[in-house]
């Protein structure tokens, strides 16, 4: 019997910092874009654009239906995006701040 190696174990800290250097290494958009169709599938990329795009509706107090009406995106995904905009770890923000079109930026 072939002896295999035995899996290493997984240090998610570490993966996810990697994998935000390596965003941080790409700036220019449509590298980004590359790069995210190449790592997440189709549906996986739905679901970031989705959350993304409920993002400035919710900074306007657009409520949650209506911003379902609006983008068809469901009003659980919604009430996610506004808890970590409330409690999350500031990378809406951080992100929002960041983009050359928001006010916030400007």
């Amino acid at each position: 019997m072939k002896l295999r190696p035995a899996p290493r174990e997984k240090d998610a800290q570490a993966d996810l910092a990697s994998l935000a250097r390596a965003f941080a290494a790409v700036t220019d958009p449509e590298a980004v874009t590359a790069f995210l169709r190449d790592l997440c599938t189709p549906a996986e990329l739905e679901a970031l654009s989705d959350r993304w795009k409920v993002v400035p509706l919710l900074q306007q107090g657009v409520p949650y239906r209506e911003i379902h009406e609006l983008t068809g995106v469901s009003v659980t995904t919604t009430g996610r995006v506004a808890r970590s905009l409330d409690h999350g770890h500031g990378g809406y923000a951080a992100a929002i701040a960041a983009t050359p079109t928001s006010p916030e930026s400007e």
